[in-house]
Order: structure tokens, then sequence, then C-alpha cells
């Protein structure tokens, strides 16, 4: 395989609502775009209620899935009462991306100033599968895509990228 060639991946997207459906998910839509426009494959998408049970048994199968190397939830990332996106992902992941929600939050504050404090998204790998939880704003999903996503899930990004850790060819499942 040339190695300037990107190797695409798995890439699987939850949208966690309780009112969101297939016609009005655009965070989840916009997510599904970014992916495949980068030369990605949608291994599946679903949407499901702010559950933190729901969000886990949905999770949870894409992360033993060996089809699905990537994770992309948008929504329940909040303060409300329902939030719970990252309460339920982080009790599944093996480690932490721990400099994710802090990009995240920099690069939003250009954008949405102080009320990027609220954003409690997440990054992690589990199981050989990168998992990275967005706020459900169509411009936050579009913020971590374009300033974070679209390099790190890009084999060719040096010197480091995610997705040279989930291709098993390229052997470095060792974290």
């Amino acid at each position: 395989m040339n190695a300037d060639a990107m190797i695409p991946l798995k890439i699987a997207v939850l949208t966690v609502s309780d009112s969101r459906t297939e016609a009005t998910d655009r965070s989840g839509q916009t997510l599904v775009e970014c992916l495949t426009t980068a030369g990605h494959q949608l291994a599946d998408k679903r949407i499901v209620e702010d559950d933190i049970y729901r969000i886990r048994a949905v999770t949870s199968a894409w992360i033993a899935d060996p089809e699905v190397q990537v994770i992309l939830t948008t929504g329940g990332t909040g303060f409300t009462g329902r939030d719970s996106t990252p309460e339920a992902i982080s009790a599944l992941l093996d480690k932490r991306i721990e400099g994710f929600g802090e990009l995240f939050r920099q690069l939003s504050f250009a954008e949405i100033g102080s009320s990027t404090v609220q954003s409690r998204c997440l990054g992690g790998m589990a199981n050989a599968t990168v998992v990275f939880c967005l706020p459900g704003s169509t411009g936050s999903c579009r913020t971590a895509w374009n300033g974070i996503l679209a390099e790190q899930l890009d084999s060719r990004h040096r010197p480091c990228n995610f997705a040279n850790l989930v291709i098993p060819e390229r052997g470095q499942h060792d974290f």
C-alpha cells in the first residue's frame, strides 16, 4: 500500500437526543458528511435517547465490533438534567485522550466565548476503537471535525495520529 495514500476508517455516528429523528438530526448528518467527504466509511449511524444505559449499549456493541474503528457521538454533553453522554462513555474507556476536550474548548472559545466551559466533550480509546464525544450543535461538530478530527483520523498526518492506532495492519495497538 502506498504510504502516502489515506487509509479510510470505518466510523460509527451516534446522536444522543430525546427529540431528534433522522429527519431532524442535523449534527449527526453533519458528521456523516464530514467523514464521507474526507474519504472515510460510515460503519453505522443511530439515534438514541439521552439515557446512560442505552448510550452504553450501542457504544459497547460498536466497541466490541472489529469493523468499527472510530465512534463519534454528538449530544448529551451539556449540564441539563438528562445530559449523560460523558458519564455513559467514560466507564467504557481504557484510556482517555486528555488533550481532546481542552483543545476543543480552546478552538470553541474563539467561536462562542466563555460558553465553551459548558462543553463536557471527551475522547478516549476502548478495545482498539477511538471514541469522541461531541456537543450536539452542528457548529460544534464542524469545529471538532475541522480543528481536530480531520487531521487525527487521517493516517497521513504527522508526527502522529489516531488513525494509525486503529488500523490493524499498522500493528500499533500497544496502548
